[in-house]
């Protein structure tokens, strides 16, 4: 890939990162929110404004390592009327709107290219844009359902297993962040993810005539 091909994929995964991150902090702080936990909307959660969800480490995480995390939504779990279901509601939502978003853009791009295929070039660039944005939401929903700390996945297995396994996960929790380096620094480790990211992005799109 020549410099100009590199400058202009990274260009186009910055509204595609946007995107994804919005969406899938949206989506924690909406689903709380209707549950009965006001704490995403005081803390001005309840948006669609990517600046509200942006971590800029893991922007910049994504952007150059394939992977990457938005801001945490905080929530009160007391606010629930039912806890353990209504807090595995929330976790689940975040994986889940990044997967109907990767979705729905491949119906996009499965629609527009029904149209516009034969089009004058000029479109590549919009499908490439396109790809872009269900690849990255695809990684987005793979790495974030990983069963490690802080992500969706751990809070999905800390919810489900019984609550005498309390203080394991709680000293797993002091070593969040070793995880999330090993992933970043140790050669091949972000293969957990690509690969299966990849396979659902094939998965969604395997069907469409670009």
């Amino acid at each position: 890939m020549d410099l100009r091909s590199l400058i202009l994929e990274k260009a186009l995964i910055v509204p595609a990162i946007l995107i994804g991150f919005t969406v899938h902090e949206y989506a924690h702080a909406k689903v709380a929110n209707l549950l009965g936990d006001d704490t995403p909307y005081y803390q001005g959660r309840l948006t669609l404004n990517p600046l509200a969800h942006i971590d800029w480490i893991g922007f910049l995480a994504l952007l150059l390592v394939g992977f990457g995390w938005a801001k945490p939504v905080q929530v009160n779990p007391r606010s629930f009327k039912n806890v353990r279901t209504d807090f595995l509601m929330v976790t689940v939502a975040g994986p889940l709107s990044n997967l109907v978003t990767a979705f729905a853009f491949a119906l996009l791009t499965a629609f527009l290219a029904s149209f516009i295929r034969y089009a004058p070039n000029g479109t590549d660039l919009l499908f490439t844009l396109l790809k872009i944005i269900i690849h990255v939401n695809c990684i987005l929903c793979v790495f974030n359902l990983l069963p490690i700390p802080p992500l969706d996945g751990y809070q999905i297995l800390k919810t489900l297993v019984p609550a005498q396994y309390g203080q394991f996960f709680y000293n797993l929790e002091r070593y969040q962040f070793f995880f999330l380096f090993c992933l970043v620094l140790i050669p091949g480790a972000s293969i957990i993810i690509t690969v299966p990211a990849r396979s659902l992005y094939f998965l969604l799109t395997g069907w469409i005539r670009f």
